[in-house]
């Protein structure tokens, strides 16, 4: 029989996803998979209802609905302080996840080099492997996460043809300093390398730190892909609504490779998720505040449960050290966490190149009362490791 494509040898499957089976099977509370466990707003909600009566139900325009467009080019255009086109400089996709996936396939030729930084999202290097593209990752230094200007400077003198940047930062909840991101721009300019950017958790960071847009940098728009999603501003994760925004020429061709790889995202929740984008300014200060109220409320209950973490100043992760509890694996730890403590945990591993077992994420976009019962939970890790271990 023919075998299967190579490229499939470079990554597994999800390690997030595997976690979520993992919680389901042993009733665990789920702060593997960053999904919340309430509601969107009832603004979104009641649009949807009106949505399933009156329609769209069939195909809308490839590359995103006008009015949706027209919508995510006022915010935007607001928020990043520059001016978006909505007829030549947006693709509505199917989640940030496509959206990446076509940024990287727009650039991208097979052989050619993209910087990623370590710790990343697990997609960012399948991405990479199934455009041909060859990673060149660069760390972020545990317990903050900072890299090194020299050790970034060396990766662009492989002349990538592209750096991924996730800011706010998943998994570490870093928030790139704007000194950071000039200093970035920089590289990327003087060695002629596009600007990947994952942004969906731009609306959530917590005071003083603010999220800066790396298009909005002088002379940066023309080389950045700013890739973002609906999905954590407005807890709509199901609904896969994602965009790419970029000059005119790239998105030109960024609507070929999104055309033929899904045609379009789900017509009725692009007329759907317009009420969100019409919300006022107070809904993203409001959502601020939610988050920020519920990293203190979780990382409280990690400190009663003598955990030792990095506070995160955006998204809704946190990185736990687990190195005092476990001689083994983050994997085995992680399985053996949700089934004796009954909270699910991502394996830190499945988001570093470098050869690091001594993390886990959490995440705490769930429900106060979720929370406060998975930090009673996390109470008795010390004496359940104690008596594993006797």
């Amino acid at each position: 029989m023919p075998e299967i494509s190579e490229r499939l040898n470079g990554f597994t499957e999800s390690v997030i996803r595997k976690m979520t089976r993992i919680a389901n099977k042993y009733d665990a509370i789920n702060l593997s998979q960053g999904f919340p466990d309430f509601d969107p707003p009832k603004e979104i909600k009641e649009a949807l209802i009106k949505v399933a009566e009156e329609g769209p139900h069939q195909y809308e325009i490839t590359w995103g609905s006008q009015k949706l467009r027209e919508a995510l080019s006022k915010k935007q255009t607001k928020f990043m302080g520059i001016p978006i086109d909505p007829n030549k400089e947006i693709v509505v996709t199917c989640g940030s996840t496509e959206a990446m996936m076509v940024s990287m396939m727009t650039v991208c030729n097979p052989g050619d080099k993209v910087v990623v930084f370590s710790p990343f999202y697990e997609n960012y290097g399948a991405d990479a492997i199934l455009c041909g593209a060859d990673p060149i990752y660069v760390p972020l230094n545990p317990p903050h996460f900072n890299f090194d200007k020299e050790e970034l400077e060396n990766a662009f003198k492989q002349n990538p043809k592209a750096i991924i940047l996730c800011n706010p930062s998943n998994p570490t909840g870093k928030v790139f300093t704007l000194e950071e991101l000039q200093f970035i721009a920089d590289l990327a300019k003087k060695y002629d390398t596009f600007v990947i950017t994952d942004e969906v958790y731009e609306h959530i960071v917590m005071k003083p730190h603010k999220h800066q847009y790396m298009a909005a940098i002088p002379g940066m728009f023309e080389r950045t892909i700013s890739c973002s999603s609906l999905s954590k501003t407005y807890a709509i994760t199901g609904w896969r609504i994602g965009y790419v925004i970029a000059p005119e020429h790239i998105i030109e061709n960024a609507k070929k490779v999104h055309d033929f790889l899904t045609v379009g995202a789900a017509a009725p929740l692009q007329a759907a998720v317009l009420a969100g984008l019409n919300l006022p300014d107070e809904y993203y200060e409001s959502l601020r505040e939610l988050y920020t109220q519920k990293r203190e409320l979780f990382l409280n209950g990690l400190d009663e449960a003598g955990l030792k973490y990095t506070k995160p100043d955006g998204a809704y992760y946190v990185m736990v050290d687990i190195s005092e509890f476990t001689e083994g694996t983050d994997m085995e730890f992680c399985e053996w966490l949700a089934k004796e403590v009954g909270v699910a945990a991502v394996p830190g591993s499945s988001f570093f190149k470098e050869d690091v077992n001594n993390f886990i994420r959490f995440h705490f976009a769930k429900k106060d009362d979720t929370l406060i019962e998975a930090v009673r939970r996390l109470k008795t890790l010390k004496e359940k490791v104690r008596n594993r271990k006797a």
